[in-house]
């Protein structure tokens, strides 16, 4: 019997047409709910990346790789402080950051910082700028990386030691908002000596050309925060459709990973895409 003796008081097309809606309304509803609970439901992502010419030291390395943590409205401190501590969690032994640490506000940068500053790996915490970052004020945010301990990789590069290797880390500005500078970038490094690189949007993979690049790591799309079977991320921030939108992909020349981020822009929902930390396993070929 249907609640106030509907059966008696509808016709049988009203009825239909009233039970299909309320499924109707029932399922997206639960989508909606589900895309809601998602939106911080952070998973570790385990990958092994083969890499050929790894110097031999840097075999078995682990990197936890994070980004696009946009603290602000939709991404609070605690959920923040929740990262960092199942970051830990992992023992990674170098920390690469994608950048968008901020939801664009220039008052989300300090906290999400200092909350940073918790990150341990011994071979250190490396950042770059994303888009957000640059809005939300480039010199404040540079400055914060480097007071919370966080290597800033803007143009840059280091060294980085292992197993008596050595391999060149080196960073680029935004694709969008900044300005973008490899050869500054790789300017220390001697001809044939291999590099990873760290690049906040992907599409900048298809300016890499230089054979020291090895493999290259990206965030910026959030793999379009909305994945479809069949169909894909209707929505991705790139100007190469899907090429760029999660996980391994490729360049005309260099290989990389692209994370789907930690944190969302509006609207604040995944599906089929969860927030994750990206723990990567490299492996010499």
């Amino acid at each position: 019997m249907l609640p106030w003796n509907l059966e008696g008081s509808m016709g049988s097309s009203t009825r239909r047409r009233f039970i299909t809606r309320a499924a109707a309304a029932t399922v997206i509803g639960g989508f909606a709910g589900y895309s809601l609970w998602e939106t911080h439901d952070l998973i570790i992502r385990n990958q092994t990346i083969v890499i050929p010419r790894l110097p031999a030291g840097f075999d078995g390395l682990r990197i936890a790789f994070a980004g696009d943590i946009h603290h602000g409205p939709f991404a609070s401190l605690e959920y923040v402080g929740k990262m960092v501590e199942r970051l830990n969690e992992t023992r990674p032994e170098l920390i690469l950051l994608g950048g968008d640490y901020p939801y664009y506000e220039a008052r989300y940068v300090t906290p999400v910082m200092e909350a940073l500053a918790g990150l341990r790996a011994p071979l250190g915490v490396f950042g770059v700028l994303g888009n957000h970052d640059n809005r939300a004020g480039r010199l404040l945010c540079r400055q914060e990386l480097r007071r919370n301990g966080i290597r800033d990789l803007v143009n840059e590069g280091e060294w980085l030691d292992r197993g008596g290797s050595r391999l060149y880390l080196g960073g680029v500005d935004d694709l969008w908002t900044g300005q973008p500078d490899l050869a500054e970038t790789l300017a220390p490094l001697p001809a044939g000596e291999p590099a990873l690189l760290m690049s906040h949007n992907p599409d900048f993979l298809e300016q890499v050309r230089d054979p020291r690049v090895l493999f290259a790591f990206c965030a910026h799309t959030h793999g379009g925060q909305v994945r479809l079977p069949l169909i894909g991320s209707p929505i991705v921030p790139s100007a190469f459709g899907q090429k760029y939108v999660y996980g391994r992909v490729r360049g005309p020349e260099v290989s990389g990973y692209v994370t789907s981020g930690v944190g969302t822009i509006f609207p604040p929902v995944r599906l089929g895409c969860p927030p994750e930390i990206a723990l990567l396993t490299l492996q010499a070929a």
